[in-house]
């Protein structure tokens, strides 16, 4: 009986075209195993590159104009409909059911346009509406879920479920983009929300932990960041620390984290000398302090943060991010807006003002808005619900095209009609303005690749220069 290999036909006996065939084949092959490997070996430089200086800075996927984003949270769903979305149909049929229920209720605050562009802007944001004209309005947003936990960290990871936790946006820059100043943190987030997802909206998640956010609040306290002792005797302890950290670090099966524990040591043994005395608002000329409203008790928590927003921004910090709680407004809706845009318009207008004065709005991208909208029809009394499908944010700065209107909701505000932009959508966007093309942007992890955007997002190139 003939063996099994007795059977092969000899390669050289097969007819050309299919020798042919087969040298093809496994040349095919080797070269999936090599581009897997050479791709393999890229990714392990990168991460070695990172693990040796992981906040330098990095060139971006392509040249852009911002190198630096400031992010205007007001955290609770600020109403569009009394504030800067002006529907004349809403004000007509004010006392009318709505096409999906519940009683249309126009806006109690008068309305006006600004600027050449002639935005709407209501009473109640005199100081933000002056810069109409360098904004950039993203008017056809939606999200997935009307929980403010849930959207809250989908607008700040890309992800609604919390238990499922991703990096945060600012990770994400500071991943690939480094930071200008290596004395500083790349990214520092002001008086952020204590709930609605907590640390996880400033995270680092399965990235190396030197991206994480510095968390700070509106008066510049920075915990554990105090020197116990001497700065040369303290020297020397960290020196010591940093010595065992790293024989871990080196050490078989040692955990990622090691690493990211050496660098924030280091950056805050820096930042003891340099972070106290640029977070010192007081250091301000006394005009400046008056223009963003830093003296005055309705404006100050905020004016404080605005400030300290640009100092950073000014000191090279890649991602500020600063937040203004507060916007949830199911009942007193009016005397609530008006306390809330209040505490925000003089400082929000300033800062605005003082980046383009000073020139830092040549590289800074700011963008200003809340994790979802809210309903034209009343809630109760005086109140309004959470509105997921049609909602609004602008733009300023950097790589904008001031004065372009992206997307548009129906008459009455109820949903986006035109230019829906999914919140995916938005951070491929944000991205593109940084240079950073939002499917390259990616880290592997468990055995697949991970982005901000995840599989999704368009960028919304209407309102880039």
């Amino acid at each position: 009986m003939l063996s099994r290999s007795a059977h092969r036909t000899p390669h050289s006996a097969l007819p050309v075209s299919r020798r042919q065939a087969l040298k093809t084949a496994s040349a095919g092959f080797g070269m999936v195993a090599l581009a897997g490997i050479l791709g393999e070996q890229a990714r392990a430089a990168e991460r070695a590159a990172v693990a040796a200086k992981p906040l330098a800075p990095k060139a971006p996927h392509f040249p852009a104009k911002a190198k630096k984003l400031i992010f205007v949270h007001m955290n609770g769903a600020m109403s569009q409909h009394d504030t800067f979305e002006y529907k004349p149909q809403l004000q007509k049929d004010d006392g009318k059911p709505g096409p999906g229920g519940g009683t249309l209720t126009g806006s109690k605050f008068k309305f006006k346009q600004y600027g050449e562009t002639g935005s709407w802007f209501s009473e109640l944001l005199p100081n933000v509406a002056k810069h109409a004209d360098k904004m950039a309005w993203l008017r056809g947003l939606h999200t997935d879920t009307p929980a403010h936990p849930q959207a809250v960290v989908q607008l700040h990871t890309g992800s609604a479920n919390a238990a499922l936790t991703r990096p945060s946006m600012g990770a994400w820059l500071l991943y690939g983009l480094g930071t200008e100043n290596q004395d500083l943190p790349g990214y520092v987030t002001i008086n952020p929300p204590p709930n609605f997802g907590g640390a996880v909206n400033y995270g680092s998640a399965f990235l190396p932990a030197h991206f994480q956010g510095t968390r700070i609040n509106d008066v510049g306290y920075l915990p554990n960041l105090k020197a116990q002792t001497e700065s040369d005797l303290q020297r020397r302890q960290l020196d010591l620390i940093q010595g065992m950290n790293r024989d871990l670090a080196a050490a078989p099966g040692a955990p990622d984290a090691v690493d990211g524990v050496i660098e924030s040591f280091e950056l805050a043994f820096k930042m003891q000398g340099k972070v106290p005395e640029l977070l010192d608002v007081s250091k301000e000329p006394t005009k400046v302090l008056d223009a963003y409203g830093a003296n005055e008790k309705r404006t100050a928590a905020f004016a404080r943060q605005c400030i300290m927003a640009r100092r950073l921004n000014e000191a090279g910090v890649r991602f500020v991010e600063i937040c203004q709680p507060g916007w949830d407004h199911h009942n007193n809706l009016h005397k609530g807006l008006i306390d809330r845009t209040g505490s925000i318009d003089l400082p929000t207008g300033a800062l605005l003002a003082d980046l383009e004065q000073r020139g830092l709005l040549d590289d800074t991208l700011v963008l200003f808005g809340s994790e979802f909208g809210r309903q034209p029809t009343s809630q109760g009394a005086d109140g309004r619900d959470h509105n997921i499908t049609g909602y609004s944010m602008f733009l300023a700065g950097a790589g904008v095209k001031a004065g372009a209107t992206f997307g548009a909701t129906d008459e009455y505000g109820i949903r986006a009609v035109e230019g829906r932009m999914h919140t995916n959508d938005l951070h491929a966007t944000l991205l593109a303005l940084m240079g950073l093309d939002h499917e390259k942007l990616t880290y592997r992890y468990a055995g697949r690749d991970f982005r901000l955007t995840d599989v999704k997002g368009n960028v919304a190139k209407e309102v880039i220069q």
